[in-house]
């Protein structure tokens, strides 16, 4: 798809989905200042940036975060909050860390009609990095598959000291 037709697309879907935005303020988690998304472009990889912020989609498979499998939580790769307990992982075959749940109160989320059909794309609730999508085809007890872009995850291994919040120096 050419870049114009893809931004026009992209405008059209955001334009659909604002008034499905969740109603939890996306820097409100602890009053920081909403800051604009080049921002974090000094504190992230090109990569990390083009999921967290530009949302896009890592290649399946291409995380090495697929076979994690020490206990421990996965934070945001851009602020570092606590988005995930490794109790919640699990391999759904997809080539992309999943998860039945999120942290309470780790993410918001809005509708995607990036591939013409909605789906609910979850983003960090403190700095509105896009993580991935959910889907009600997961393992019981929830019923979901949160399906995770790698780039987007940091993470730390219990006894390990989590990485304080962090938030871009052009914020204020």
């Amino acid at each position: 798809m050419n870049p114009a037709r893809r931004a026009t697309l992209r405008r059209l879907a955001l334009a659909l989905s604002a008034p499905l935005l969740s109603s939890r303020s996306l820097a409100a988690k602890d009053q920081r200042p909403a800051v604009e998304h080049a921002a974090w472009r000094p504190l992230l990889s090109a990569a990390a940036f083009e999921v967290l912020f530009e949302e896009a989609t890592e290649r399946p498979y291409s995380s090495p975060l697929n076979d994690e499998k020490r206990v421990g939580r996965y934070h945001c790769a851009a602020c570092y909050s606590p988005l995930f307990s490794s109790a919640a992982k699990y391999d759904s075959g997809t080539g992309w860390p999943s998860f039945t749940e999120a942290l309470p109160k780790a993410m918001g989320t809005k509708r995607d009609f990036k591939l013409l059909i909605p789906r609910t794309e979850y983003h960090c609730a403190t700095c509105g990095g896009h993580q991935g999508h959910v889907f009600n085809d997961g393992p019981r007890p929830t019923g979901q598959r949160w399906c995770n872009n790698g780039l987007a995850l940091r993470f730390v291994p219990e006894g390990e000291a989590a990485p304080a919040l962090r938030w871009p120096a052009s914020a204020g």
